[in-house]
Formats: structure tokens, sequence, C-alpha cells
């Protein structure tokens, strides 16, 4: 009998009570198809997803509150759900409304059940969807991605597994100067998380929501950005990326938010809104080779989350300014986070107090923000 294994510093994270982070995935085709429900069922018992064993386990809590891995038994029935009528009895909703507010409801009404491994498929025929619902505990986005495209075939061949170009790694020239900025802005904000875990916290916006704020109905929307519309803006702005574009619509749009959600008790100028974001820390960028991730002995490209944290503040400023100024604000934050090791500090620290004092005090990181960018 296999002993029990316990979850990783990152995984006890994710199962806690205020936190328990379902990851909801939607994937969509054309057109509504006819589903066989027991070739799909087969197609799923014979993926490499059922070689994972995070995926093949209970997750279990001691006596002391520990939480731990156990091994079962897979019934694949329970867990891959068909769903053939309308989510909407409304023929004008469109099909990507009714699946967004079917994954809200989910997101508040239905946990993932603690009797079976924390994932289900639900598939949508009438809206031509499949919906998986994956517990943050089982891995990060880069592990679970590389799973999921794994169990995919190219349209073409269906034979071949699909392949996506690895992104190149980025290549850092190093200076004196580069170095002190690395050590300056490392500090800098590793203190600023420190302080962030111990007591500071933002100041409460429209945004922050309230008091049984995780029970409150939520509301799913989806936008859509033309990238030839980024690029423009991307070369408004010297040397940016559209990492950099995208922050920048972000924080003109809570911006906006906030002019419309407080006309009458508009925030000072300059208010800070704080976010965190969790960045991937493994040697190779973006997916990784599943059957590395699944044999490596190396914690750094082994299966499992693999992140650290930063915070990334957001400030508001009123609704005449100018766009392409949030863009050169987001810039040049953008910019010092890359030259800090603030994710690295924030993995390390995080591991150590998980292990020893638990996950209370990442929680209270977690609760001083407003935001959280993925």
């Amino acid at each position: 009998m296999e002993r029990d294994q316990p979850l990783t510093p990152a995984g006890r994270l994710f199962v806690q009570p205020q936190m328990d982070q379902i990851i909801n995935v939607a994937i969509a085709v054309d057109s509504p198809f006819a589903v066989d429900v027991a070739a799909v069922k087969a197609e799923v018992r014979s993926s490499v997803m059922l070689k994972l064993p995070r995926f093949c386990s209970l997750m279990v809590r001691d006596s002391c509150g520990r939480e731990y891995w156990r091994r079962t038994e897979v019934d694949v029935d329970r867990h891959v759900i068909v769903r053939h009528h309308p989510l909407s009895d409304d023929p004008l909703t469109s099909d990507e409304d009714a699946v967004n507010d079917f994954i809200a409801d989910l997101a508040v009404s239905s946990p993932l059940p603690a009797d079976k491994p924390l994932w289900e498929i639900h598939i949508l025929v009438a809206h031509a969807t499949a919906v998986f619902r994956l517990h943050h505990a089982l891995g990060d986005g880069i592990s679970l991605m590389s799973m999921l495209l794994s169990c995919c075939r190219k349209a073409d061949d269906p034979a071949q597994l699909p392949t996506i170009g690895a992104p190149a790694a980025p290549t850092r020239g190093w200076s004196a100067w580069a170095l002190v900025k690395l050590v300056w802005y490392t500090l800098v904000y590793a203190l600023e998380f420190t302080l962030r875990a111990l007591w500071l916290r933002d100041r409460t916006t429209a945004v922050s929501g309230g008091a049984g704020v995780e029970l409150w109905p939520r509301k799913l929307a989806t936008a859509r950005f033309q990238l030839d519309d980024m690029k423009i803006v991307k070369r408004a702005v010297n040397e940016s990326t559209i990492n950099d574009v995208l922050f920048g619509i972000i924080s003109c749009g809570l911006s906006r938010y906030l002019d419309i959600k407080s006309p009458k008790a508009l925030p000072p100028e300059g208010l800070r809104m704080t976010g965190v974001a969790m960045v991937n820390l493994r040697p190779q960028p973006g997916l990784q080779d599943i059957s590395k991730l699944m044999s490596s002995s190396n914690s750094s490209t082994s299966w499992g989350n693999k992140f650290g944290m930063i915070l990334l503040p957001v400030y508001y400023h009123k609704g005449d300014s100018n766009p392409i100024e949030f863009v050169k604000r987001s810039k040049s934050m953008i910019d010092k986070k890359k030259l800090s090791l603030e994710a690295l500090f924030s993995y390390k620290v995080g591991h150590l107090v998980t292990s020893f004092v638990g996950a209370k005090v990442y929680i209270r990181l977690i609760l001083s923000v407003s935001l959280e960018f993925k």
C-alpha cells in the first residue's frame, strides 16, 4: 500500500478555505456535435492525466490538520459529467454568455467534492463546449496546460501530438550598474512583500467588495482585443511589450471603473490598488515536455506548482488622463520588476514559512491586496 504524500507548501495554500482555488477551462468547437459518452470516458481512462498521481488521489487531512494526497481508484463516471440540454431557456443568449454564467455559478455554488480526486470534465453538448475544472493544488498553469496539450492530437494527423514552439529564454546583458539595480530592487520589493504579509493592506474601494464577498454572485465576462491594435499602441511607447499594453489597459479600465462606481466620492489621485501575480520559475519558459514533468527528479522541472509571486501596483488617475500614460507607467513598473528577484524570494520564503508555520502568512498577503492577475 502506498504511503500518503504530503502536499507541497503551494498546494497547502490553495486548499485553505480562504483560497480553495479552482481553475475553470472552457474549450469550444465551431458547431454542436454528437457525443459518444463511452468513447470520451474511454479516452479519459487511457489519457496521460490518469498516469499522474495527483489526478488519482484524494486530498485528506490528518488529526493535526496536515494535508496529504492518498491514492484511490478513479471512477471516471463521477468525473465526466455530460449535459445535453441548453444552459439557458432564452434563445437570445449566446453560447459564450451561457457558458460564462454556468462557470460563474459553479465557482460559487459547486466546490469540488472531497470524496474523489479534485477534477471534473463537464461536456455541454448543446453549446459544443467542454469545461475542465481542476483544483490549483494539482499543479500550476504551466503543468496543467502541458498535460492538456498532451491529451490532444493534430487535426490533420490524429496520430501526432500537437506542437507549440517554446519561447526563447530571455537573454540579459549584465553590467555593474545592472547588478546594483538588481540588488536594490530586490531589497525594496522583498521588504514590501514582507510588510504586506504582516500588516499592510490596500485601502477599501469599490474594487475591494465587502464582508462575505466570496459568497456574492459572480459574473464572468470575456473581452477580445485585436493583436494588430495592441501592436499600434505598443509602437507608440518606446521598447514596450504586449504585456505592458495589457497592464496599461487594466490600469486604465480600473480607473474608469472607479469613476463610474464612485462618482460622488472619487478616490484621491494616485490611489494605489495592489494586485498579486504568479510568475513561472521553471528554467524553460512556456509549455513543458510532459514526459519530463512526469519523470524528472529535478524539483525545478518536475510536476507541481513552481511559481513565485510578485506584487503589481495599479494607480487611480482621473477620467481625463491620457490612456497612453497608463501604458508608460505600466512599462516603467514592469521593467523594474523584471530586474528584481522578487518572485524567487517569495517562492523560497513562502516554501520555508508554509512548511514550518502554515499557510496563514500567505493567506494574510492574499487578503491584503485588491486584485489577482493570472
